[in-house]
């Protein structure tokens, strides 16, 4: 399965929302680590809960990390969080929400407080 993982860089890349199952494939591309930005129930009833990816990442080896971020309200205390994920995950690292443009955003501006 092909994913439209956006590369920002090697040790970088973004997603929009993921299924549990997408998780094989991010793991056979090379990620090593997965960062949640999307808040649980954004999306409806339907969209995957943090703890079901998180389970599923975990099963694979992947490290994981929620870190929800509302549309258009990225604070200064989830970009300190975020450059902190980057330092410390494993790299590659891949950040997915409903698009993955907030997590784009947010890897922009931990890079900027770095």
């Amino acid at each position: 399965m092909s994913l439209p993982i956006s590369c920002h860089s090697d040790l970088f890349g973004t997603l929009g929302q993921i299924d549990p199952m997408h998780l094989v494939a991010i793991a056979e591309q090379g990620y090593q680590s997965v960062i949640n930005n999307r808040p649980d129930f954004e999306g409806g009833p339907d969209q995957p809960t943090s703890a079901e990816i998180q389970a599923q990442a975990e099963k694979l080896g992947l490290q994981y990390a929620y870190l929800p971020v509302v549309s258009g309200s990225i604070t200064p205390e989830q970009v300190a969080e975020m450059a902190r994920l980057l330092k410390t995950l494993p790299g590659p690292i891949l950040a997915f929400c409903r698009s993955g443009t907030r997590s784009a955003n947010l890897y922009q501006m931990a890079l900027l407080a770095c």
